[in-house]
Order: C-alpha cells, then sequence, then structure tokens
C-alpha cells in the first residue's frame, strides 16, 4: 500500500468509540485556523435566495455548515451510527409503537447572541420548517410528525402521525436545526449569508464572490463536542484542479469534495510530497433519474432495457479507477437490509434481452433518448461517466443517446420540474438507514418531485419499516421494496462511492472528519498532536 494512501476500516468508529479527542479548547498546539477546500459552491440565487436558511437547504454541502454552527437535539456520534443527544440531555420514546418522541433540553443553552435557547425555539424551528415548506428544504424529511409541543421550558413533544422508528435519526439531521425565534422570521426565509445558531462554531464571514466562508469557536455553545482548532476557513473553488493546486502550494489543509480518480493518484504519488490521503467507505451513491410521465422513458420497457444495457463495471474501472463499486440497488451495502435487486433481476448487461424487452413491448428502435448531467457539481469525472453512458446505449443499436451537461444553479430546479428525461443525480444520506434510500425517493412529495409512484412501497412497506425499532425485523420489507424498484425502474443506481480526504501532514483528526453520513466533523481537525 502507498504510505500516503491510508484506507481507514469501515469498522473504526464502532471499534474505538471511547477515544475522544484531546484537543485544548484554548486552542494551543492542536488550535489555529485549518483551511478546508472544496468544489461544492454555497451561493444565493433567484430561485434560492436563502442559500444559509436550514428551512431552504437540504444539500450535503451547506449541512456541512449547518452541522458545525447549529445544535440538533441529537447528532450522529463521533463514530458508529445511532444518534446520540446534544441539544438534549435525554430523548426517548414514551410510547410502544413508537408514535411520541419526549426531549428534555440540556441547561442554559444559548444561541451565538446571548439568547436563551428553550423548548419554544425548538418548535418555533420545527413548526417553520414545515410551514414555509420551501421547495429546496428539507421539510418532506418530516412527513411522519403530526404537532411538536413545548409543555415546559426545557421539554419537547412530538407526537407522530404513525410509528417512525427513524425519528431520532431525523432529529439528529440539520432538517432539525434549532434557530433563534427573535431573529428568524417565522413565515419566510432569511435571505443572505447569516447564521445565528448554538453550534460549535459561529459563521464569523462568508464572501460568495471570493468563495471563502470562516468559522470561529461560538464562545457560547453548551455541549460535549471538544473543539481542536480555533477557527475552519472554507474555501470554495470553482473546480478540482484549482483545488489541488491549493493544497500542493500549502494554501489548503484539507480538503474533501470532490477528487478525481486521476488526482488521488497524484496525492498519493510524488506530485503529493507532504500529503496524505484517507480512503474511508461511504454511502454516497450516483444514479439515473426518469422522468416517467415522458412520452419516451415514461415507458416502463424503455427504462428496463436501459437497465439491461448499462455497464456499471465499465464505469467504476474506466472512469473512476476504482474508486467506486457497482450498485445494483438503491440502497447502497454495507446497510441492513442491502440487496442486489438490479443484478438480479438484469444480471450482467446483455444487449439481446434488452432487445426482447423493447420488441415485446412494441417499441420501435433505436430509441431516441437525451442524458442531462451537472457540469460543477459532482466531480470532474461527472462528463466521462455521461459520454461513456451514450455511448453503451449507442453501442447497443437499440438507442440513439446524447449526453448534455448543465451548470448546477440552473441543473437542480429544472431537474426537480421534471424537465430532463433522463438525468444524474447524487445522494448522501441524511441519516445511515435504508428508509432514507427509499422514503426520500418513492414517497409522497419526494425531493425529486418524481411523479412515479408505487402504491405498495408508499402505503404499506414505508409505513412497516417505520414501526420496527429493531431494524432487523424491517429487512423483510426493505427487499420487497428494492426489488420493486429494479422492477420498474424510476432510478436506475450506478456506484457507490469511496469516501477520501486529503490533509497535509500534521493534520490531525483527519480519521474523524466525516461522520457515517459524510457530513463534515470540523471540530476534530487540529495540529500537531491529540492526546
Amino acid at each position: 500500500m502507498n504510505r500516503k494512501l491510508l484506507v481507514l476500516p469501515a469498522v473504526v468508529g464502532l471499534l474505538a468509540p471511547a477515544l475522544v479527542a484531546c484537543g485544548d479548547e484554548s486552542g494551543g498546539e492542536n488550535g489555529g485556523t485549518i483551511v478546508v477546500g472544496t468544489t461544492d459552491r454555497i451561493e444565493a440565487t433567484a430561485d434560492a435566495p436563502a442559500p444559509l436558511d436550514p428551512a431552504a437547504v437540504y444539500d450535503v454541502t451547506t449541512w456541512n455548515v449547518f452541522r458545525n454552527t447549529f445544535q440538533t437535539l441529537m447528532r450522529l456520534p463521533r463514530a458508529g451510527t445511532q444518534p446520540e443527544e446534544e441539544a438534549a440531555e435525554k430523548c426517548g420514546f414514551t410510547d410502544q409503537r413508537s408514535e411520541q418522541y419526549r426531549c428534555t433540553l440540556r441547561k442554559g443553552l444559548k444561541f451565538s447572541n446571548g439568547n436563551a435557547l428553550t423548548a419554544e425555539d425548538v418548535v418555533f424551528s420545527i413548526e417553520r420548517m414545515i410551514g414555509i415548506a420551501d421547495p429546496g428544504g428539507p421539510a418532506s424529511l418530516l412527513d411522519t410528525l403530526d404537532r411538536v409541543e413545548a409543555p415546559s421550558e426545557h421539554e419537547v413533544v412530538f407526537h407522530l402521525k404513525q410509528p417512525d422508528a427513524t425519528f431520532p435519526h431525523k432529529l439528529a439531521t440539520p432538517a432539525t436545526a434549532i434557530v433563534d425565534s427573535e431573529v428568524y422570521p417565522a413565515d419566510k426565509v432569511l435571505e443572505g449569508y447569516e447564521i445565528t445558531g448554538s453550534g460549535p462554531y459561529v459563521l464569523e464571514s462568508f464572501d460568495a464572490e471570493s468563495g471563502r466562508a470562516v468559522l470561529a469557536r461560538n464562545e457560547q455553545y453548551q455541549g460535549d463536542l471538544e473543539l481542536n482548532n480555533d477557527k475552519v476557513e472554507l474555501r470554495f473553488f470553482d473546480d478540482s484542479e484549482a483545488m489541488e493546486k491549493a493544497m500542493v502550494d500549502g494554501e489548503v489543509d484539507v480538503m474533501n469534495r470532490s477528487l478525481s480518480p486521476e488526482q488521488i493518484q497524484r496525492l498519493t504519488g510524488e506530485e503529493g510530497d507532504g500529503i496524505e490521503v484517507f480512503e474511508m467507505s461511504g454511502q454516497e451513491i450516483r444514479y439515473l433519474a426518469f422522468a416517467t410521465d415522458d412520452k419516451t422513458v415514461g415507458r416502463k420497457a424503455v427504462r428496463q432495457a436501459i437497465a439491461q444495457v448499462v455497464d456499471r463495471g465499465e464505469l467504476v474501472r474506466d472512469v473512476y479507477d476504482r474508486t467506486a463499486e457497482p450498485l445494483y440497488s438503491i440502497v447502497p451495502s454495507g446497510l441492513t437490509g442491502h440487496r442486489n435487486s438490479f443484478f438480479n433481476t438484469y444480471g450482467e448487461p446483455d444487449v439481446e434481452a434488452a432487445r426482447d424487452i423493447l420488441e415485446s413491448a412494441g417499441v420501435e428502435t433505436p430509441v431516441r433518448v437525451r442524458l442531462t448531467y451537472t457540469t460543477d457539481h459532482y466531480g470532474p469525472a461527472t462528463e466521462k461517466e455521461f459520454t461513456t453512458l451514450a455511448r453503451q446505449l449507442n453501442d447497443s443499436g437499440l438507442f440513439k443517446a446524447t449526453a448534455e451537461g448543465v451548470p448546477w444553479k440552473t441543473y437542480l430546479p429544472t431537474a426537480r420540474k421534471q424537465q430532463y428525461e433522463i438525468y444524474g443525480m447524487g445522494w448522501f444520506p441524511d441519516f445511515p438507514d435504508p428508509d432514507n434510500f427509499i422514503a426520500p425517493f418513492f414517497g409522497k412529495d419526494n425531493f425529486l418531485g418524481s411523479r412515479y409512484a408505487n402504491n405498495e412501497i408508499r402505503n404499506q412497506l414505508i409505513p412497516r419499516t417505520r414501526v420496527k425499532e429493531e431494524r432487523d425485523g424491517a429487512v423483510e420489507d426493505f427487499v420487497r421494496a428494492q426489488d420493486i424498484v429494479a422492477d420498474e425502474v424510476p432510478v436506475l443506481p450506478l456506484w457507490q462511492g469511496k469516501q477520501y480526504v486529503a490533509a497535509r501532514e500534521g493534520v490531525t483528526g483527519v480519521e474523524w472528519a466525516l461522520n457515517s453520513s459524510s457530513v463534515l466533523q470540523l471540530w476534530e481537525l487540529g495540529r500537531g498532536t491529540q492526546g
């Protein structure tokens, strides 16, 4: 193994949950400013004028900022998958059917402006997010919530419409970030680049033009997280080449998204002198989504034939240089209930089998289709991925496919309106449970805006899996949902990615920097030695 490519075991967090960072909260050897680079940008647009309001944002890039500046009642642990208390000192279901959830807040919580954080702020934050129901926001994540109340200053009670064993996980996402009711308007989003939270950091400055955000210690923070740095500067680059150059030149300490396979090779070679690359298992998935009411791909046989032709092995081998693994289900491997439903249904790529599917449905060939991808969100290999997919379809003789790239700020709102017949999307889980790879895609008001609906998945399987607090008991229903998706192909899973973090030598805590949902835990990063 290259000494500069450090492969971390998938269970690193599970094996050592008792380890605690020994960073000095006053700074010292582990203090200073850590510069973190990313190619994901955060910027206000006409369609999204509130890029830093938790009620309006549902993407991993901005959630990286929210996770570090807002508190939630629960949070994912330093390592592992079971949520634990954060702003709350105690939480739990109070009934046998997982329909009522009660939390008691820590004493003395304050927002960064000094205002007291009470149970009323929690209720305000939840009701505000659901009431605004911003099309780009996470309101759909709390689809099982009926109402929330604050019976006292430090108690919050959630009443659910139906059992939901995943509810503690949802309370650990920035969808439930606690905002100050004296700062955030109740009925509209807060536009601009201001954040008032109670997390470990405050947003000291944000310059969208230069692509820089500075997070500094929140002196009002009350919680268990120990900070190993004084500040974190986030730098948003236009492309990964510029980000790589900044790291090689010593201007960036850590970079995460998005690294191409070629960059990983360079940084682990001689060009990456003084740089280490950490490889971690991940649950990022990439998939094709179909506009199921389109005149062409709205026909199930067309979608099934595409599923029969696509060669995932070529994608991960020739496009991603084995930094990803073929994915044959919408639920990634490593999660309870994962099943290779697409492989079980279609096997290896088979042109003749695809031809039979189309002929049996009376579909004339070649079928003209257009694949659309974003040029500036999922990394530099995306263009090659989609030209490869189009070529695979064309080589079958059954399709005439073209691929077109669109900038993210145009791409996302257009995709949500289902105006692309076939388009590429990625998904980082909100929480590590199969539910989060099924309900957001196929539940009511799904985040894709898809018109696809399967009554069995929506009305039977999802509700039944949420009754089971022991997730092993939900496996049969999760498997059934994956098999239905493989048959009807509203989406086509392509690959599951590994996570890579590059860091300059001397930066500590990198192995803990990503939690089980691939969200950055910036407080773990420091310099020098850790205890």
